[in-house]
């Protein structure tokens, strides 16, 4: 995982971690049977959240919170999506084993972690080093090595491994970026919760045609804002 540095001893204990317990695999058809019920269909998005401990990407105070379908709190004062809506983007974006996605946002590594068992290829990028690590270690123990994690600025893209076909924002923009436009693929997309922070922003997905890009509002969501370069400290 390129820009985060793995301990050994450390990937070992979340490989220990990430060992499911009968228990929690039916937890985890519980939560697909939760989201079947909120109109997500795509069966590989379905597998994919199946496929992932969740309980292994947050802290240990919320593992029993970690198949209910709701946003948590992480390190860093972020949050990692509810599970729904690591969904719904994914079933949104029409994500094939064959495409290259950039995640902008890499948090806990929750979602680049489904992302990582619909796609061929997932770079992911945080501002922060230490969310970045953590994330990095999650991904290695789970042995997803369809992803890889970067430590910089995500607002910038990733022009050395660009174009994408699918670009995901994860935190609430005023206005996409333009220089992720010009590294997304020819019939690519980008989907990104639009507006400001602190207030409801609308996930917009932008499909690239032909002719023109077509931009979709996917309903209302609240987001914690991106925030351009690398953070300082954490």
């Amino acid at each position: 995982m390129s820009g985060s540095a793995i301990s050994a001893g450390s990937t070992a204990l979340f490989e220990e971690a990430a060992r499911v317990a009968p228990d929690e695999a039916e937890a985890r058809a519980a939560l697909v049977l939760t989201l079947r019920g909120r109109g997500i269909g795509d069966r590989a998005v379905l597998s994919a959240i199946e496929r992932v401990p969740r309980r292994l990407f947050l802290a240990a105070r919320y593992h029993r919170l970690a198949y209910d379908d709701a946003q948590l709190p992480i390190e860093c004062g972020q949050v990692v999506s509810a599970p729904s809506r690591v969904a719904l983007i994914a079933q949104a974006l029409q994500i094939k084993p064959d495409h290259a996605v950039l995640e902008i946002g890499t948090g806990s590594g929750y979602q680049a972690a489904v992302l990582g068992h619909l796609a061929g290829r997932v770079e992911t990028i945080d501002r922060y080093r230490s969310l970045s690590a953590l994330a990095a270690q999650r991904l290695a123990a789970l042995k997803l090595n369809t992803v890889t994690v970067h430590h910089a600025d995500g607002l910038a893209g990733l022009k050395s491994r660009a174009p994408f076909d699918r670009i995901i924002l994860t935190g609430s923009v005023t206005e996409i970026p333009e220089v992720l436009y010009t590294q997304l693929a020819p019939a690519g997309m980008i989907i990104a919760p639009v507006g400001p922070p602190g207030s409801p922003q609308v996930l917009t997905r932008i499909r690239r045609t032909e002719t023109a890009d077509v931009a979709d509002p996917l309903g209302q969501v609240r987001s914690v804002g991106l925030t351009r370069g690398v953070a300082e400290i954490l």
